[in-house]
């Protein structure tokens, strides 16, 4: 029995498929609605389907399923497309006793818990591709909890096989401590560079369920800082700052003492250039605050706004002072933080421009006890006078 062509589908203006009408009814109650009362004197029809989920490919693959009376070889590597196509296409029900199509990769999907790294990884980058069309949190979860609970497991090693170059055996006795070391460290990394494709919505909702599981915080901080870094290569100014955002509020969520001072100085640098959120400052420069003691003077000397007259950042030093002041800390860090601060004003004491109420709000902005000699602040008082 042969096929007519009497439904013309228009799938996102990139591939137009020429089918049988009355088998895609079949299958689908989206077009079963359209054109089952519709008979063959109709002459051939066409829909187009814009924002068809997985373009001409996942429409393929639908076409395939009802020329197949109901059969689709379902793998880790199609399912979700599948699944998403048929929610478009509203094929949840049954005929002559086949299940669905939405029905059958529901039920594919129920063994994900069973599926190796790879595929895990391509699920949830199609799912991404096909975001806003699968907007299910249900599936979502799924992949997700799979996903990270790979990672939480104590014994959790790199999928892929090292190579015959790595052996130890290899080694000379004199480099097998650190390359102990490299190895150790790629046992906890190995999976950095297989999430950098997230965007970050997705890496948003993957962290907090890592902090959830109870992953470690150091690990995840060198993973956001890693992400944050990648995706700087390729993203734009707009996918820039809402990468920035998300990353340093992730990094608040996380123990103070996990996260790399030199890092969150790295962000800073790109935050000011990215015009982020207020609300992404504030906690930057708290995060920034809580750990000043940490800080070297490299670390201040923050090029001042574009017009602001002065040479350095003196707000912002001012604003990282008041965030230390503001929370716990020790004598020993008060005094690091002093002698930090002593070598930062006399490195802006030569700027003319520093107005006379900035460069007091510097000398005074710590408490007495911070300073065992005031020596570097006359110095740096002296020199600001003579310019």
């Amino acid at each position: 029995m042969g096929f007519c062509c009497d439904l013309e589908v228009d799938v996102n203006g990139e591939e137009t498929f020429l089918l049988d009408k009355k088998i895609l009814i079949t299958f689908s109650s989206k077009l079963n609605r359209l054109f089952g009362g519709l008979t063959s004197k109709a002459g051939t029809l066409k829909v187009i389907l814009p924002d068809f989920p997985g373009g001409a490919e996942g429409f393929e693959l639908i076409a395939r399923f009802c020329y197949n009376n109901g059969r689709a070889e379902i793998s880790p590597f199609n399912a979700v497309l599948l699944n998403c196509a048929a929610c478009f296409m509203e094929m949840d029900q049954v005929c002559s006793g086949t299940p669905s199509l939405l029905h059958q990769t529901e039920k594919s999907l129920e063994e994900i818990n069973s599926w190796t790294w790879s595929q895990l990884l391509v699920a949830l980058k199609q799912y991404q591709d096909l975001l806003p069309a699968m907007n299910s949190s249900c599936l979502l979860q799924k992949i997700l909890d799979s996903l990270v609970g790979r990672l939480a497991l104590p014994s959790v090693v790199s999928p892929c096989t090292p190579s015959s170059g790595c052996s130890s055996f290899q080694l000379s006795s004199d480099s097998r401590s650190s390359d102990s070391v490299r190895n150790s460290w790629s046992r906890t990394t190995w999976w950095f560079e297989d999430l950098v494709f997230l965007n970050a919505d997705l890496i948003d909702k993957v962290v907090k369920m890592m902090v959830s599981q109870k992953l470690d915080h150091v690990t995840l901080s060198r993973f956001l800082f890693y992400y944050q870094k990648s995706r700087f290569f390729i993203a734009g100014p707009a996918e820039k700052r809402k990468t920035t955002e998300v990353v340093v509020t992730l990094l608040s969520s996380l123990d103070r003492s996990s996260v790399s001072c030199k890092g969150l100085y790295d962000i800073l640098r790109m935050a000011l250039s990215l015009k982020v959120s207020k609300c992404c400052k504030n906690i930057l420069e708290s995060l920034i605050g809580s750990q000043l003691d940490q800080a070297t003077l490299d670390n201040l000397l923050v090029p001042s706004p574009h017009g602001k007259g002065c040479i350095y950042h003196v707000n912002l030093v001012l604003r990282l002072l008041k965030s230390f002041l503001g929370g716990q800390f020790s004598s020993t860090q008060l005094k690091k933080v002093a002698a930090l601060m002593d070598f930062y004003i006399a490195e802006v004491s030569p700027d003319s421009s520093l107005k006379p109420t900035k460069f007091v709000a510097l000398v005074a902005a710590l408490p007495d006890s911070a300073r065992d000699s005031y020596d570097g602040i006359y110095q740096a008082t002296d020199i600001y006078l003579e310019v």
